[in-house]
């Protein structure tokens, strides 16, 4: 497995331009709090400037790794500031530097501070702050290529995210202060349980594989597995898969280690459900195909079956709670569920085209539960209520909200002609080649995703104007330059997923040697 070295630390640059974006953006003036917010938005487009140049210098054909760094970090140890990127790597480092501008500028004035909160505190510059610095961390997790620092990043990202999450809830609360305030508790703290109890078993798992191996590089490990030299028993390989599988699938989320999505997604504020569910999540399913399949491709076989069905009871399970929620943002969780499911399906059913619609839909489904997610938010902050029954008629008063909201409401359910139908078809023939029943199970998501999708916007957007809504303005300059660029490239990338596939379907031909396997041949052969 050969790597490209680059003299140039571009990767670090990257990440390290909003961490230190973070720390000037908390230490801006509490009364110069529109500063903070220009701040916080410059330093995400220049991280989207250098995660362009990211893509630029990456060559798909090229090393398996490459723009890589390595210094010594931890000599006794054998820890090691290692990054590289491959071409799943630098697809989903991509998606995260487009989405943060759209979650700052769609969040501009959800950290205002409130008249009752005390003048010492900065609610403002520290909601920005926060987002910026999850930001890096995230950069950095789809780039460590060593695993004890891949873990340090992995279980840092949560402390941001648990004060965004509790101290920063939604507005749009139906009880009173003081519930809305224990409700966005319990949530983060939710959050926070889950994810460290994942974090503390892959630790474990962390400290066996060092044992084991006698190092953290992900690239040595995994040459010398392939090579014959590192040989694991068993069930020592199954044990440290299981850990590692664990702490992805509580990050994922995978049934039954979902409950704290919609929780946390419900009681934030509906960018930071954003940065929850299309950027953090992200990095359990990317972790999948990185380290359990790298490093474990024995043990990866042998669980495939059991994770396959998890990941059916996902996508069905997901999906039929999405039909039933009252709660607008609930309902995006429950169906996020659904499609993490699709994805976890695709990774393992260790097929090329499983995997390469995995990780297509990994981006696509970013952006789509961008475009729904905000435009609700914008809804809902309109109306101060995240209630579907409190809605009707928007489409008449507020056609272009209506408008956008069934766009991203359509690339949900995977409409032909969006993004994530590329990506979702892919997995299921994938998922289909090998195990042609949960590929046939897996379809009724598709029927579930189109009535819960199409219900909410018929119980919200269509009907007679209620007159609660009555008054309700149309989406302003902010909120069209934060959905606009969403939907055209939902469009665009429905029609022509070249440059995505282009980049990906190489690391994917990579991960599939890695576990030895190879697509399963078709029944019938083309015709000559």
């Amino acid at each position: 497995m050969s790597e490209s070295s680059t003299v140039f630390p571009l990767l670090t640059v990257t990440a390290a331009l909003p961490a230190a974006g973070a720390i000037l953006t908390a230490a801006v003036p509490a009364a110069r709090r529109t500063a903070a917010k220009w701040l916080a938005l410059l330093v995400s487009l220049g991280t989207l400037v250098l995660a362009a140049f990211v893509v630029v210098r990456f060559e798909p054909d090229g090393a398996r790794y490459q723009l890589t760094e390595s210094h010594a970090w931890i000599e006794d140890f054998g820890v090691r500031y290692e990054l590289g990127v491959d071409g799943i790597g630098v697809a989903l480092i991509a998606l995260t530097a487009l989405l943060i501008p759209f979650i700052v500028l769609a969040g501009w004035h959800d950290a205002d501070p409130l008249e009752t909160r005390s003048r010492r505190w900065r609610p403002t510059q520290g909601f920005f702050a926060l987002i910026l610095m999850v930001e890096a961390m995230v950069i950095l997790s789809f780039a460590a290529t060593d695993v004890f620092l891949f873990y340090i990043l992995f279980e840092a990202m949560l402390i941001p995210m648990y004060f965004l999450i509790g101290g920063f809830g939604d507005r749009a609360h139906t009880g009173s202060d003081e519930n809305a305030a224990a409700q966005r508790s319990y949530a983060a703290v939710k959050f926070l349980l889950y994810n460290l109890v994942g974090g503390l078993i892959m630790l474990a798992a962390v400290i066996g594989l060092y044992v084991v191996a006698g190092n953290f590089s992900l690239t040595e490990i995994a040459e010398a597995r392939a090579s014959g030299s590192l040989e694991m028993a068993t069930d020592t390989e199954r044990l440290l898969f299981l850990g590692f599988f664990f702490a992805f699938a509580v990050k994922a989320p995978l049934w039954p280690l979902h409950t704290w999505l919609p929780n946390a997604m419900g009681e934030a504020t509906a960018p930071v459900a954003v940065l929850i569910t299309a950027v953090v999540d992200k990095v359990g399913t990317f972790a999948m195909l990185r380290f359990c399949l790298q490093l474990f491709p024995e043990a990866s076989k042998w669980a495939t079956p059991v994770i396959i069905a998890l990941a059916l009871i996902s996508i069905v399970y997901g999906a039929l709670l999405a039909v039933g929620q009252r709660d607008i943002k609930r309902l995006v969780a429950y169906a996020s569920i659904s499609h993490f499911g699709f994805i976890v399906m695709g990774i393992f059913a260790m097929t090329s085209q499983g995997q390469s619609g995995a990780t297509l839909y990994m981006v696509n489904h970013g952006i789509s539960t961008a475009a729904l997610m905000l435009v609700a938010g914008f809804l809902i902050t309109r109306r101060g209520s995240r209630l579907i029954a409190d809605y009707g008629g928007v489409q008449k008063v507020a056609p272009v909200l209506a408008g956008t909201f069934l766009v991203g409401g359509l690339a949900t359910l995977s409409l032909p002609g969006l993004a994530p139908f590329v990506s979702e078809f892919l997995v299921l023939v994938g998922t289909f080649a090998r195990y042609p029943v949960a590929g046939i199970i897996a379809t009724t998501g598709i029927v579930l995703a189109a009535l819960y999708t199409l219900v909410l916007y018929q119980r919200t957007m269509t009907g007679p104007v209620k007159e609660e809504v009555r008054a309700m303005p149309d989406l302003k300059a902010r909120e069209l330059v934060v959905v606009a660029p969403l939907i055209a490239l939902l469009l665009v990338l429905g029609v022509y997923p070249k440059p995505l596939t282009e980049i990906v379907d190489p690391a994917v031909r990579h991960t599939m040697s890695d576990v030895q396997q190879k697509d399963p041949r078709p029944e019938v052969e083309a015709a000559k």
